[in-house]
C-alpha cells in the first residue's frame, strides 16, 4: 500500500468541522482509495468507529447502484440529466434513510458525487442535521477550487489529491533511492501504473489510461468538440512543457508543423477544459519588481508526469523539462502557491554614449517558481546539471538581481549534497529536495 499520510491527516483534521470534506484530483490518483481504504480504516482501527456508522456509496459503481434497485425495485434508478445517467436523488436519499435505523452518528463517505443528481442540494440537506459527517469524491469540472465555495454556500472544504509524491512512491517500491527517481521521472505517480509489474506493463497501462480514461472523458464531457482537434492539442501542450506559451504560439505551431488549422479561440478553450479535469496547470508568470502577474505567455504543468509521457507514447523525454514539472507538483504537494517569476535588470554595456556615458542594457531574465506559503517566500532555479561557467551564470544570475532577502534555491538533479554558495544561495541536489519535506528550510 502506498503511504498517503499527509492526505489522511487532512481528512483527520476536518474530521467534524460541519463542512462538507469535498477530496479532489485528476482520474485514478488515488482519491476513492484514499477515502474508502485508508481513511475508512483509520476510522475503524484508530477511533473504533462501528462499521455500521459507516455509510460508504460509489455513484460509478454498478453493485452500490444496484443495491438501490434492491431496495426500490419499482422506481427507476438513475435518470437522464443534459445527457448524463445520474443517480435519483429522492432515491438515495431514502436509501440512506434506510441505513439509520439506530441513533448515533454517521460517517458518509460518497464516491464520485458529481453522478448523484442534484448532489449540491442532497449534501447541503446533510449539513442540517448533527449526526452526519460527509465525505465526497469528484472529478468533474464542478469541483475546480474556485467553485467549491460557491457551490456549497462557504460550506466545503476542499482537499486536492495530487498523484503520488516522490516519498509516497519511496513507500511501496524496493528499488534504490537513485534508480527510483529515475523510474518516477519516466512513470510519474499514478498508483495503478506504478503497481504494474515491469516497464513494458507500466508503459501500456499509461498510455491506456489516457486514451480510455482521460480522453473518452473529454468526448463525454463535450459531445460536439473536434475529437481529433482536442486530442492533437493536448500533444502539442505536452511537449511543450516549461516553455513560455499562450494559444496564438501553439496556433502557429499547428499551422507550421502539423498543416492543420486550430484557431486561437478553440485553444483556449481547450486549455480550460484540461484545467477543469486535472490534467494540466496554467502557472502565471509574475513580475517580482513591478508586482504584479503577466496574462500571457504563460506556461503549463501537467498534474502528473507519467500522464505527460504517455500522451507523447513515451517518446519525448527530455529530463530537463520533467524534473522542472515534478518540482512545480512537489511544491504545490507541500503546500505552496506556485508562480514563474520574471525579473526585469539592467547591465553595463562595454560601450559608451555619444556624452561619453555609461550605456546599460535591460535584461529580463526568468525565475522558475516563486513558492509561498503564509509569510515564507522562495525563489527556486531548477536544473538538470550545472557544469561550467556559463550554465551556472544562467542559473544564478536572476536569483542574484532579486533584491530581497527571501530564501534563494537552486535544485539540481546532478549535484552532490547540499551547500550554500558564496552568494547565499542555497544548492540542493533533486533527489535531496524530494526526499525531506522540509528540504528548502536546510
Amino acid at each position: 500500500m502506498f503511504k498517503r499520510d499527509l492526505y489522511l491527516n487532512r481528512l483527520i483534521e476536518s474530521q467534524n468541522n460541519k463542512l462538507i470534506k469535498v477530496i479532489t484530483g485528476i482520474r485514478r490518483c488515488g482519491k476513492s482509495f484514499l477515502l474508502n481504504n485508508i481513511f475508512y480504516d483509520y476510522l475503524i482501527k484508530d477511533r473504533k468507529i462501528d462499521p455500521k456508522y459507516i455509510i460508504r456509496f460509489a455513484f460509478d459503481n454498478e453493485s452500490d447502484i444496484m443495491k438501490l434497485d434492491s431496495y426500490f425495485p419499482k422506481k427507476a434508478t438513475t435518470k437522464k440529466v443534459r445527457g448524463q445517467d445520474l443517480v435519483d436523488s429522492r432515491k438515495f436519499l431514502s436509501f440512506i434513510e434506510e441505513q439509520i435505523k439506530e441513533d448515533g452518528f454517521y460517517y458518509l463517505l460518497l464516491d464520485e458525487i458529481q453522478n448523484l443528481e442534484n448532489f449540491v442540494r442532497v449534501l447541503n440537506s446533510f449539513l442540517y442535521r448533527d449526526n452526519f459527517d460527509v465525505y465526497v469524491t469528484g472529478s468533474n469540472s464542478r469541483f475546480l477550487s474556485s467553485e467549491v465555495d460557491t457551490e456549497f454556500g462557504g460550506r466545503g472544504y476542499r482537499i486536492h489529491l495530487l498523484p503520488l509524491s516522490f516519498n509516497e512512491y519511496c513507500s511501496f517500491t524496493s528499488s534504490d533511492k537513485r534508480d527510483a527517481l529515475n523510474e518516477y521521472i519516466r512513470y510519474g505517480g499514478i498508483p495503478l501504473v506504478q503497481l504494474q509489474p515491469n516497464d513494458t506493463s507500466k508503459v501500456n497501462q499509461a498510455i491506456s489510461i489516457v486514451k480510455e480514461t482521460y480522453f473518452k472523458d473529454l468526448e463525454l464531457r463535450h459531445p460536439t468538440a473536434d475529437k481529433n482537434n482536442l486530442e492533437e492539442t493536448l500533444r502539442v501542450i505536452a511537449s511543450m512543457i516549461s516553455t513560455p506559451i499562450n494559444p496564438t504560439r501553439i496556433e502557429n505551431t499547428f499551422k507550421s508543423k502539423y498543416r492543420l488549422n486550430i484557431v486561437n479561440d478553440s485553444i483556449k478553450e481547450y486549455i480550460k477544459w484540461f484545467e477543469e479535469a486535472y490534467l494540466l496547470n496554467k502557472v502565471l508568470r509574475f513580475d517580482i519588481k513591478g508586482r504584479g502577474y503577466i496574462g500571457t505567455p504563460y506556461k503549463i504543468y501537467f498534474e502528473d508526469i507519467g500522464i505527460r509521457n504517455a500522451i507523447l507514447n513515451f517518446r519525448d523525454i527530455d529530463e530537463t523539462d520533467l524534473i522542472e514539472n515534478i518540482v512545480y507538483n512537489e511544491l504545490r504537494y507541500r503546500g505552496f502557491n506556485v508562480d514563474v517569476g520574471t525579473i526585469k535588470f539592467s547591465t553595463k554595456s562595454d560601450k559608451l554614449d555619444k556624452n561619453n556615458k555609461q550605456i546599460y542594457i535591460k535584461n529580463d531574465a526568468e525565475v522558475d517558481f516563486i513558492a509561498s506559503k503564509g509569510s515564507k517566500i522562495y525563489y527556486i532555479q531548477v536544473a538538470l546539471e550545472i557544469n561550467n561557467e556559463e550554465k551556472k551564470e544562467q542559473e544564478y544570475r536572476p536569483l542574484r538581481n532579486i533584491n530581497n532577502s527571501f530564501k534563494k534555491v537552486i535544485i539540481v538533479k546532478n549535484d552532490s549534497k547540499a551547500f550554500y554558495t558564496s552568494e547565499g544561495f542555497l544548492r540542493i541536489n533533486l533527489l535531496d529536495f524530494l526526499a525531506d519535506i522540509n528540504s528548502l528550510d536546510l
